[in-house]
């Protein structure tokens, strides 16, 4: 899912588990000639979703007879919302999730599984990115969503301040370290890495992605390994740029949101960053042209790890399902497979800065250019899924705040070793096993 403004809200999912939907569905479930939809902020704001999925929508409805009611909820109320929709069977028919809640969302019962006969109505397994379907519920069971739109990290870098040092874009994790320390003139304000250091879902998708080229298993056997030397060694990779190596400005560590990122890095004062693949559109809005950034593969240790894995991003995005109550499952399925179909997968993805999830989209010369062609790569073969257990989001939380806490205490000037970091991860592992 896309990393700005997600609450992961592990209590409620745990509390919702379970609950199946009842009841006649929200909106208008009983007219077979409308649909309501739930639609994720994907723009840089909810007028900018409404805007473009508006024209999309009177397409459909031409199409297919069927008007859709549209409602764009913003990230802070969605899982919310989505839950309060689970739990008392009142909700719309069809709606986005981010794709790290999908095992949790399907624990509740409320959504409609896609087996091999629902699945077909939407075009098949065969339609998608393989590496997307990995996230749309838990594993042996049937996908309780289908993808909708494709995200992957990436390392952005400024062409100009790593032309200016006789730079060349990292390929190693050392290369990247070591490029940062030549970029970092405190005295200028220059930083070599800028990071959104209080953001805990940032901090939980860096353990994890550091985690695994590191050799580290967030789970095994169900129970949690978020205190396993590989992790340590994964987390201090990420805290160390700021603990030890000293390349991240300390206040970055109260950095919310990615706007503050956006802007230091466009206006030079970070000579790299670390984000989604939505950043070049705010890029251009904060005055940077298409060929002053380049993109590369946020690169691993050489050599890897005894263990390590070639990991350079999470599988992120958004998925798309139907609630089970619908009562227009029909023109249910006929909405996602609209929304999947290349033709829009063309359209909204390239307006709102995503990636398809379908391969036949990247023809259009949209999605041709440098950038787009890496992280289409990065997200085909070099990101993992994270869990998809129903405790996901509890491990988000827990992990995510344990490194948020670190940043803080390293711009505070507190040390932040080896000892200090497995002791914290090691509470966030005892409160996961307690179900805290």
């Amino acid at each position: 899912m896309k990393a700005r403004g997600i609450a992961a809200l592990a209590a409620s999912v745990t509390l919702a588990a379970g609950l199946s939907a009842c009841g006649s569905g929200g909106g208008d479930d009983s007219s077979p000639k409308t649909l309501t939809y739930w639609a994720s902020n994907q723009g840089r704001s909810i007028q900018q979703d409404q805007q473009v999925l508006g024209p999309e929508l009177k397409k459909f409805e031409a199409k297919t007879g069927i008007k859709v009611k549209l409602e764009v909820i913003g990230w802070p109320d969605l899982l919310n919302r989505i839950l309060a929709a689970a739990s008392s069977g009142q909700g719309p028919d069809v709606v986005n999730v981010g794709n790290t809640w999908s095992a949790s969302l399907q624990a509740t019962g409320a959504f409609q599984s896609f087996d091999d006969a629902t699945i077909a109505k939407v075009g098949g397994r065969a339609k998608f990115i393989p590496s997307t379907l990995t996230s749309t519920g838990a594993p042996g069971k049937p996908p309780a969503f289908v993808p909708l739109y494709g995200l992957a990290y990436g390392l952005f870098y400024n062409k100009r301040l790593f032309a200016d040092a006789g730079l060349k874009p990292p390929q190693t994790w050392q290369d990247l370290v070591a490029d940062a320390r030549k970029l970092t003139v405190p005295a200028k304000k220059q930083y070599g890495v800028g990071i959104e250091g209080a953001s805990y879902t940032e901090g939980a998708h860096f353990a994890f992605m550091f985690g695994a080229q590191n050799g580290a298993r967030l789970f095994q056997g169900g129970q949690p390994g978020f205190d396993s030397p590989q992790m340590v060694a994964g987390v201090k990779q990420y805290v160390n740029l700021l603990a030890g190596d000293k390349v991240v400005n300390p206040s970055d560590a109260e950095v919310l949101n990615d706007a503050d990122m956006l802007k230091e890095f466009a206006t030079g004062k970070s000579a790299m960053m670390m984000i989604q693949s939505y950043a070049p559109t705010g890029l251009k809005e904060n005055g940077m042209k298409a060929g002053d950034f380049g993109v590369v593969p946020i690169p691993t240790p050489s050599p890897l790890p005894p263990g390590g894995r070639k990991v350079s991003s999470h599988v992120a995005g958004i998925n798309i399902g139907m609630f089970k109550n619908t009562k227009n499952k029909t023109g249910a399925l006929k909405l996602i497979d609209f929304l999947t179909s290349p033709d829009e997968q063309k359209i909204l993805n390239s307006v709102l800065g995503d990636l398809p999830v379908v391969p036949q989209a990247y023809d259009d010369p949209r999605f041709q250019t440098p950038e787009i062609k890496t992280f289409k790569d990065i997200l085909a073969n070099s990101a993992e899924t994270l869990p998809m257990i129903p405790q996901e989001a509890q491990f988000e939380t827990l992990v995510g705040n344990t490194v948020k806490q670190l940043l803080a205490d390293a711009a505070a000037g507190k040390p932040v070793d080896d000892q200090t970091i497995q002791k914290q991860l090691a509470a966030a592992n005892k409160k996961m096993q307690s179900g805290g």
